[in-house]
């Protein structure tokens, strides 16, 4: 068995400062150290509740575990470019081993192409189309789980610039018909199998619009087909 993790590592960003803070110190004689951190629930490797854009839908404390662990089907589109869109005609073609109730990991390693810490990883990030976006729910998948920024919308937030909800199309069309959506993974170019057992861990926040997450996938721990639909959401 194989354990990959996907997770950021959480550090100080120009998107989602965190302040780190040592509140007992070894070096200040203190006899335990303890650290506090400040941040955001959506900065860095972390899970959208429907709350985070729906005023009325589900919060974190209503999102069961089985809807981000289980079986994972690995979409590989490392072949996509800068500013290129993802498709329902692209997807469609490389997601053949697709089942219902499957977590839809799509990889684009795009972070090995433009680091996190670089404004052209969002500027130039490649993006979902809203038909692709329908395709996913289509296949009723139930979550989505990405290595890239997936709306294109997403790069204007950097100057300010908050789009209708519409043009947010993976948060329209998924996270509204409660498809949760697990962003920023990294280290997906390490993914060599078309399916693995994904385990996506959001801090226990009540009540809250998402949580950052430990996440890891299994590889060659279970049997390669999967029983997706025994791993479906409650």
């Amino acid at each position: 068995m194989r354990i990959v993790d996907l997770t950021r590592p959480i550090v100080d960003h120009f998107r989602w400062p965190v302040e780190r803070q040592l509140l007992k110190d070894h070096d200040k004689g203190d006899l335990f150290q303890v650290t506090r951190l400040t941040l955001s629930t959506h900065g860095f490797t972390h899970m959208d509740a429907p709350r985070h854009y729906f005023p009325d839908q589900a919060t974190t404390s209503d999102v069961p575990l089985a809807a981000t662990i289980g079986w994972a089907a690995v979409i590989d589109l490392r072949d996509v470019g800068a500013n290129e869109p993802i498709d329902r005609a692209r997807l469609a073609a490389r997601a053949a081993h697709l089942q219902a109730g499957d977590i839809a990991l799509l990889k684009t390693a795009w972070d090995n192409k433009r680091p996190l810490e670089d404004e052209r990883f969002w500027r130039e990030a490649p993006f979902l189309t809203r038909d692709a976006a329908e395709w996913l729910y289509d296949q009723n998948i139930k979550a989505l789980a990405v290595d890239f920024p997936q709306d294109y919308v997403i790069r204007e937030l950097l100057d300010g610039v908050v789009r209708p909800i519409e043009e947010h199309v993976t948060h329209d069309v998924l996270l509204r018909r409660g498809v949760i959506l697990i962003e920023y993974l990294t280290n997906t170019e390490a993914l060599d199998c078309k399916r693995v057992f994904f385990c996506c861990l959001p801090l226990k926040i009540p009540d809250c619009d998402g949580a950052p997450a430990r996440v890891v996938v299994f590889i060659d721990s279970l049997p390669a087909s999967g029983d997706a639909s025994a791993m479906r959401a409650a």
